[in-house]
């Protein structure tokens, strides 16, 4: 794009060029791209992208355990997470055994309700 279709062409010669005269741009206040996905921009990344618990076993996993008519099994501590919570939707027609460390007692009704088990781990 040309500058002189850019929208800052009209604000040229004006102090702050629209970003305020208390705050100021600055280059990168959070920090660049994904950049602290899990430390100071955790809770957005927990809203917006959640992560599914079912997402977490393998396809093949799934397909072997519809056959044997077993739920399959998921640790979660493998995976790099120790307490479970009940925030996503879980598939009904799908029962698995979750072994976590912490789980929520909504998490815990989920799991039940779909037919699967919890194990608590030390």
């Amino acid at each position: 794009m040309t500058t002189r279709f850019k929208k800052n062409r009209k604000k040229r010669g004006h102090v702050s060029a629209g970003h305020g005269r208390i705050g100021k741009h600055r280059k990168h206040p959070g920090g660049r791209g994904n950049a602290g996905g899990m430390h100071h921009h955790r809770i957005l990344f927990d809203k917006y992208h959640p992560d599914r618990l079912a997402s977490l076993i393998p396809q093949e996993v799934k397909d072997k355990a519809l056959k044997e008519k077993k739920a399959p099994v998921i640790d979660v501590t493998q995976h790099g997470y120790f307490k479970l919570l009940g925030k996503g939707v879980l598939p009904q027609n799908q029962p698995f055994v979750v072994k976590t460390k912490l789980i929520s007692k909504i998490a815990e009704k989920k799991i039940k309700e779909a037919g699967g088990a919890v194990i608590l781990t030390a």
